[in-house]
C-alpha cells in the first residue's frame, strides 16, 4: 500500500498503528497524523529501535493492511 493512501485515512489506519505499536498514546497519533517519517521518529523514541529495525516494521505494517479498506 502506498503511504499516501494510509495518510489519507489516517483516522481508521491509526487504530491499526495502536494495535501494532500500543506505546504510541493518543497525543502521539495526534501528532503524527499520517505522517510517515514521524511515525518512525515517534517509534524510534518509543521503542529504542534502529532506524532500519524501525524502517523495516513499518514496511512490513503496509503490506500487512494493503487489504484493509
Amino acid at each position: 500500500m502506498n503511504w499516501d493512501r494510509i495518510e489519507g485515512r489516517w483516522q481508521q489506519a491509526r487504530g491499526k498503528v495502536r494495535e501494532q505499536w500500543g506505546r504510541l498514546t493518543d497525543d502521539d497519533l495526534n501528532i503524527i497524523a499520517g505522517k510517515r517519517d514521524q511515525l518512525a521518529g515517534f517509534l524510534r523514541r518509543r521503542y529504542g529501535a534502529t532506524r532500519d529495525a524501525i524502517e523495516r516494521q513499518i514496511r512490513e505494517f503496509e503490506s500487512r493492511i494493503a487489504g484493509v479498506r
